[in-house]
């Protein structure tokens, strides 16, 4: 399998200061804003640039460069391994169908598209082919080094020229970034006139995150955040079946802070309720799985104009408020 994670010449040309977004120049190991005004001075670590805007964003550059915990320790490193032996609780019906799509986008508008990836340090779900596509050239971007990072930068203040990217993927990312219309304009200002943009949230799912988990989307709230695109599509990621094995695992988790119960608890938990995933495969194209998705996913091109909020409200796929009761609407 064949995956890009090196920045081309084209990529290093449109790198610019995270602060004021003027071109930077690489010098001794450093990337230095060419703006005297600004004064952006910015590391590399390991042949990785560490661009980020400590006036704006929660991370600070000296702990990316030196975490704090390096060494999870043999309690963790056998959770890891438990975890990864154990069902997961979550299905993704969608994603691989999802990016083949956006491929096809892409490629018609390009034949040699360049893509941004937010939160890149992993492949994520369903990209292996779109990763594999030696025409489509992957940057991948994170908050944290990973396998796959090729440049250390915060979704708020992306450190690219305006109008360079043919497409841009924030899977599971903008829940966890804590302006995401902040980052969604940022989105938008990197893409070219006509680019591409694939986006996954989560609706009903839980803390996954700790401390760097802020937000929730229903389905018409993800349209509202891509307001600046045209739908190409949208709908259910994980659906309703994931939705119910998170609830049920994470209302066992609140009855106990003790590490070592929690730990029992979801073990035991993704034995017992992973099945439950697989009626997303059922559910998925109902109409009543957006009222009750796990996540959702939007697929949208740039537009010239925004969508009015009055025009938001007919673009409901659900079935609360449609003659069909669900809950206490």
């Amino acid at each position: 399998m064949h995956y890009q994670n090196a920045m081309s010449a084209a990529v290093r040309e449109a790198l610019r200061c995270p602060v004021c977004k003027s071109r930077i120049e690489c010098v001794d190991e450093r990337y230095r804003c060419v703006d005297p005004r600004c004064g952006g001075n910015f590391p590399k670590v390991n042949g990785i640039p560490v661009l980020i805007n400590e006036r704006s964003s929660v991370f600070r550059i000296a702990d990316l460069i030196h975490p704090r915990n390096t060494n999870p320790g043999l309690k963790r490193k056998v959770i890891d391994i438990a975890d990864r032996l154990l069902p997961s609780l979550t299905v993704n019906v969608s994603s691989e169908k999802n990016y083949e799509k956006f491929a096809k986008c892409l490629l018609n508008s390009s034949s040699t598209p360049i893509v941004l990836v937010i939160g890149g340090q992993i492949l994520g779900k369903g990209m292996e082919a779109l990763a594999a596509n030696r025409a489509i050239e992957l940057v991948e971007t994170d908050v944290a080094f990973g396998p796959l990072t090729t440049l250390i930068c915060d979704a708020h203040d992306l450190p690219f020229k305006p109008d360079f990217f043919d497409g841009v993927i924030a899977q599971a990312v903008l829940e966890h970034v804590v302006d995401p219309y902040r980052a969604t304009d940022e989105i938008h200002r990197v893409l070219k006139a006509g680019g591409f943009v694939y986006a996954e949230v989560p609706f009903m799912q839980q803390v996954h995150a700790g401390a760097y988990d802020f937000t929730r989307f229903t389905h018409l709230g993800l349209r509202r955040l891509f307001r600046k695109f045209e739908e190409v599509a949208s709908g259910v990621v994980p659906g309703p079946g994931t939705a119910l094995s998170w609830s049920l695992s994470y209302f066992l988790l609140s009855f106990t802070e003790a590490k070592l119960a929690r730990a029992m608890i979801h073990s035991v938990s993704r034995l017992l309720f992973s099945p439950l995933k697989y009626f997303d495969y059922y559910l998925n194209d109902k109409a009543g799985a957006i009222d009750a998705a796990s996540g959702c996913y939007f697929l949208g091109k740039r537009a010239t104009k925004v969508l009015p909020d009055h025009e938001l409200l007919r673009l409901y796929k659900g079935l609360v408020g449609r003659g069909v009761r669900g809950g206490s609407a």
